[in-house]
C-alpha cells in the first residue's frame, strides 16, 4: 500500500460507529515521537515505507520482541545505530509498562521493542519537519540576537542553521502550526497507518483488514485524546469501538475501514478548531502569545488561554535576567525554553521531556528529566542537566555539562560544541532524579554519538552527496577550565531535599583540577592575608583585583551569573 492507496476496505457494510465515548474531547497527535523520535539516519527512511515494513513484519511476525541485534541485521545498519533505535523509540513510548521503558540500560538490548511499536517509529521516519517562522518584530529580535559570526558561510547550502541566523530571524513554529502539521500527516498517512497494524480476517484474504483492541492500543504511539494524553484513559476506552467491552470477554475485532473513517472525522474536526483558534488569536488582543493559544484545550470544559497545554510549561523571551522555577510553579511534565538570551534559568525540577530552542550567550539549568533533552538553533550558551538522553541540533560555541545516562546524541550542523561532566548540585536535586529514574552511577557525558548533518526530517532541499555527510562532534572541556556551577539557595528553609554535593562522581582529572584550584584559591587569600602592605597598598591591591575580577567576568560570560542577585 502506498501512501494515495485507498483506506482497507470491507466485504460487507458496517454500521457507523457510536459518538465519542469522551463527548467534547479532541484527538491529538502525541508530540513526543515527532520532537524527539526522529533520528536522521538515511537506512531508516525508505522510498516505500508501507512495503518495506509489512515486510519487515512478515519478516519478523515470530519476534514478538526485536532485540539490538535482530534490528541491525534486518534493516543493515550498526549495532550503536540498532541500540539508538530501541533507546530513542524507549524515549518516546505511550506506555510506561512496556518492558522497555522499564528495562535498565543494560538489558536493553535484549529486552528490546514490540514489534508494532518498532513499525509505527520507523514509519514516521518519513515525517518532514515545518520549517522555522519568521519572528512578527525581526528589528527586536536583531537586538538581542547576536551579529553573524565567522561561521555563517559554511555548509550554508547545507543546513538549516541558516535559516536562523538569517537577517530575517526564524523561530520555533507555534504550537497551534506543529500540531496542525503532525495532525495532516497523520490524516494523510493513517490508512498506511492501520493497515500496518491490522490483520486479515481469515479466509477474506489481505483486501478485509480488522484491528483487534490491542492493535488499536499501539496506535496510542500516535494519537490521543483528552489534556492528559496517555496518563489519562488508554484509547481503546477513549473510541467507541471497544469502550463497552467485557473485560473478561475476548473483544470482537472491528474493520480496519471503519477505524480509519472515524479517525479522519475526529482529525478534520480537530483541524477545524485549530484553524478557528488561530483565527481568534490573530484577531484577539496582541498580547495573547503564540504558545498560550497553541492546544491549551483538550476538553471543552477546560478551554482557555494556557502556558501549559497538554503538559508543557514554556519560558520564551527572557534577556538579560535571571529567571527560576520550581516543580510547583510548572504546570505538566514538559517545559521549553525559547529564544533566551544574555540570561541564567534555573528550572529546579523534575521534568519528562525538555527543549532548548534558539537561545544564545545564556546559562540553562534543568533539573533532572527522565526522557529526552533536544537542545537546537542555540549559541555560545552553557547547558547543565542530568537526563537520560540528550540531542543537541545545529548548535555553536556552546558547553554542556552532563549527567546523561545515553551517548549524547549531535546532528546536524554544529560547530566548536564542548561536553564536561555535571558540576552543580540543589537540595533536591536527588530526589528528583530518583523521581524519574536517573542513576548518578552511569555518566555517558565523554561518548558523544554522531550522525549526520543534514538533516532528512527538515522540509529544505539539499545539495546531492552531502547526506552521508558526518556531524561535527564535541570535544572535551579543559579539565583546567572546569569549575563548579553555584545554584543559589533563594528558599532557604523551605528547600526539604537532602542532596548536599554533586551526586555523579567527577573523573580523576576533573576532581585533581577541581582540588588544585581550590588549594590555590586558599594559597593566594593566605597570601593576601600575609602580606606586609599598608593600607594604601591594601586598597590599590583590592581594586586591581576588582578589576581583574570584572574583566574576567565579562570575558567568560560569567556576568551574567550575576543576574540572580538582582531584584526579579
Amino acid at each position: 500500500m502506498t501512501d494515495s492507496a485507498e483506506p482497507p476496505s470491507t466485504s460487507a457494510a458496517e454500521p457507523k460507529p457510536t459518538p465519542n465515548p469522551i463527548p467534547n474531547c479532541l484527538i491529538h497527535p502525541r508530540r513526543e515521537p515527532f520532537e524527539h523520535g526522529l533520528l536522521p539516519i538515511p537506512k531508516l527512511i525508505f522510498p516505500d515505507p508501507t512495503q518495506t515494513l509489512i515486510q519487515l513484519r512478515q519478516k519478523l511476525v515470530s519476534n514478538p520482541r526485536v532485540d539490538t541485534a535482530t534490528l541491525a541485521d534486518t534493516l543493515q545498519i550498526s549495532a550503536d545505530h540498532a541500540r539508538l533505535v530501541l533507546d530513542t523509540l524507549a524515549s518516546v513510548l505511550h506506555s510506561e509498562a512496556d518492558p522497555l521503558v522499564k528495562a535498565q540500560p543494560g538489558d536493553i538490548d535484549f529486552v528490546g521493542a514490540d514489534l508494532r511499536d518498532l513499525i509505527l517509529f520507523l514509519y514516521i521516519q518519513s515525517y518532514k519537519k515545518l520549517l522555522p517562522r519568521t519572528h512578527k518584530d525581526s528589528a527586536a529580535v536583531a537586538d538581542v540576537w547576536p551579529s553573524t559570526s565567522a561561521f555563517d558561510g559554511y555548509l550554508s547550502a547545507l543546513s538549516p542553521l541558516q535559516l536562523v541566523r538569517s537577517n530575517s530571524r526564524r523561530f520555533m513554529p507555534s504550537q497551534a502550526d506543529e500540531e496542525a502539521h503532525q495532525l495532516s500527516y497523520l490524516q494523510k498517512h493513517m490508512a498506511n497507518i492501520l493497515s500496518l497494524l491490522a490483520e486479515p480476517v481469515e479466509g477474506e484474504g489481505e483486501e478485509s483488514l480488522v484491528l483487534t483492541m490491542e492493535g488499536l492500543e499501539h496506535l496510542g504511539f500516535l494519537i490521543q485524546f483528552g489534556d492528559k494524553g496517555s496518563e489519562g484513559v488508554s484509547l481503546s476506552q477513549a473510541t467507541p469501538f471497544f469502550a463497552n467491552s467485557d473485560p473478561d470477554m475476548p473483544a470482537v475485532p472491528v474493520p480496519a475501514a471503519q477505524v480509519h473513517d472515524w479517525i479522519l472525522q475526529n482529525i478534520a474536526s480537530a483541524l477545524e478548531h485549530i484553524t478557528e483558534r488561530i483565527s481568534a488569536k490573530e484577531n484577539g488582543p496582541p498580547s495573547v502569545s503564540d504558545q498560550d493559544v497553541a492546544m491549551a484545550d483538550a476538553c471543552t470544559s477546560s478551554i482557555k488561554a494556557s502556558p501549559s497545554a497538554r503538559g508543557s510549561s514554556f519560558i520564551e523571551g527572557i534577556s538579560k535576567s535571571s529567571y527560576v522555577k520550581q516543580a510547583s510553579d510548572l504546570k505538566g511534565s514538559s517545559v521549553k525554553v525559547l529564544n533566551c538570551h544574555d540570561s541564567v534559568i534555573y528550572i529546579l525540577a523534575p521534568l519528562r521531556y525538555a527543549t532548548i530552542y534558539g537561545c544564545s550567550d545564556a546559562t540553562i539549568f534543568l533539573g533532572a528529566v527522565g526522557k529526552a533533552v533536544r537542545i537546537e538553533h542555540c549559541e555560545r550558551v552553557h547547558v547543565i542537566t542530568a537526563a537520560k538522553r540528550v540531542c543537541i541540533a545545529n548548535c555553536r560555541e556552546c558547553v554542556f555539562f552532563l549527567g546523561v545516562t545515553q551517548r549524547p546524541l549531535m546532528v546536524g550542523d554544529n560547530h566548536k560544541l564542548q561536553v564536561a561532566p555535571y558540576n552543580t548540585y540543589y537540595s533536591e536535586l536527588g530526589e528528583h532524579m530518583a523521581e524519574v529514574g536517573i542513576d548518578a552511577t552511569i555518566n555517558r557525558w565523554d561518548d558523544p554519538l554522531a550522525l549526520g548533518v543534514v538533516d532528512p526530517h527538515d522540509s529544505l532541499s539539499h545539495p546531492a552527496g552531502v547526506s552521508d555527510v558526518q556531524a561535527e562532534s564535541a570535544t572535551r572541556l579543559d579539565p583546567d577550565q572546569f569549575t563548579s556551577f553555584l545554584i543559589p539557595n533563594w528558599f532557604g528553609s523551605e528547600s526539604t531535599g537532602s542532596t548536599k554535593d554533586n551526586p555523579f562522581p567527577l573523573p580523576e582529572a576533573y576532581m585533581s583540577s577541581q582540588q588544585r584550584n581550590q588549594k590555590n584559591l586558599g594559597d593566594i587569600k593566605q597570601l593576601l592575608r600575609e602580606a606586609p602592605l599598608e593600607e594604601n597598598r591594601k586598597r590599590e591591591l583590592s581594586c586591581a583585583l576588582h578589576l581583574l575580577f570584572k574583566d574576567w567576568l565579562y570575558a567568560s560570560g560569567n556576568i551574567r551569573q550575576l543576574y540572580c542577585l538582582q531584584g526579579d
